[in-house]
């Protein structure tokens, strides 16, 4: 069984769990009643390091990093990330910290809200602005959700490290090919029921977006209404939501091996945001959104309220996967063996925000 940490960034803090031969052990919290919104692992460096995104409601927020495992942290003497001075913008959170892949070994990502992407050369000990996104000639007309205005997802190519996606809520996915020195929205094909014009050139809202293991170029993405595949990067996206009970929802994500394997929680509507039909089922496609099947083994049969959020579900890089979520009820579920049985780790947990997952050694 193979040693795997995760980590759950919660209201009131983070949670750190290990899987050892003898079960789970679960400790925390780290960072004692802040909100932590994003969590990376990277595993890239000799020993995994650990980046959170934490929000302390007196001192606002910071990113953190550990290189022992969370046995200690460490906050960088200036802000890890700032505004400068002439955007005339400050951080309210970071929702993202995504190192980019061996090909940048040393680039963590970090999407923010006010929605800007920045860029960090040095592990994720500090960030730059990257200005062309900033400076979009369509940023005036972006809208902030309901969960505010942000860069919440990012994905690099780990064919090429000038290859980056974001997706901004409202504003849609924009590609860059030249290290985030342009940007271009790709978002045909993914609708905007709630505009005058359902397909815009942006100002979709995504929720998120996860990369198929197989083909770097395959995307999958949980909309605002809608679930969608890319099979050329982003260009153009597929609506692959038959199947589903809803296709409104949060999350989604990728198994970390198999070819055409994502995940997602569906959920009623926007209106009614509770697990679709009262069940809390995640559902798996292994085609690519061509069939989806519920899986349930473990997982409460009864009414169920607990809403599971964009960065709330992940895998952990195994194999078989290990696949987990928390939910906005507090509780934290696992599976071993790809997402076909689960277990219950935790609950009562303060509401659950984000979770990652790593194998270790």
């Amino acid at each position: 069984m193979n040693d795997v940490l995760l980590a759950v960034g919660t209201r009131k803090g983070l949670f750190l769990g290990r899987r050892r031969v003898g079960g789970w052990e679960l400790d925390g919290p780290h960072f004692n009643a802040q909100a932590v919104y994003s969590i990376g692992i990277d595993t890239r460096r000799p020993a995994p390091r650990l980046l959170v995104g934490a929000d302390s409601a007196h001192w606002g927020p910071s990113v953190f990093h550990s290189d022992d495992l969370g046995a200690t942290w460490t906050e960088p003497a200036k802000p890890a990330v700032k505004f400068p001075k002439d955007t005339g913008a400050s951080l309210e959170r970071v929702w993202q910290l995504h190192p980019a892949g061996p090909v940048a070994p040393d680039v963590v990502y970090a999407g923010t809200e006010p929605a800007a992407l920045f860029r960090s050369e040095d592990a994720g000990e500090t960030f730059e602005l990257v200005r062309p996104l900033w400076e979009h000639p369509t940023r005036s007309q972006w809208v902030p959700g309901g969960g505010g205005e942000a860069v919440h997802t990012v994905i690099t190519d780990q064919r090429d490290a000038d290859s980056v996606t974001v997706a901004v809520s409202t504003a849609g996915v924009f590609r860059s090919r030249d290290g985030g020195a342009s940007w271009t929205p790709s978002n045909q094909g993914v609708s905007a029921v709630f505009l005058p014009d359902p397909h815009p050139e942006f100002g979709q809202c995504v929720h998120k977006i996860a990369q198929d293991a197989g083909n770097p170029d395959r995307l999958y993405l949980q909309n605002h209404w809608g679930v969608y595949r890319s099979d050329d990067a982003g260009a153009h996206w597929t609506d692959i939501g038959e199947g589903l009970p809803s296709d409104f929802g949060f999350t989604v994500t990728a198994h970390p091996h198999r070819a055409d394997v994502a995940y997602v929680f569906p959920i009623n509507a926007d209106a009614d945001r509770v697990p679709a039909g009262r069940r809390c089922r995640v559902y798996r496609t292994d085609d690519a959104g061509s069939s989806w099947e519920p899986l349930a083994a473990g997982l409460p049969d009864g009414d169920h309220y607990g809403t599971v959020l964009r960065d709330a579900m992940c895998t952990d890089g195994a194999d078989p996967a290990g696949v987990y979520f928390g939910n906005r009820n507090g509780e934290l579920y696992a599976s071993a063996d790809d997402g076909d049985s689960w277990q219950q780790l935790a609950s009562h947990l303060p509401d659950v925000l984000c979770v990652r997952a790593a194998v270790l050694g």
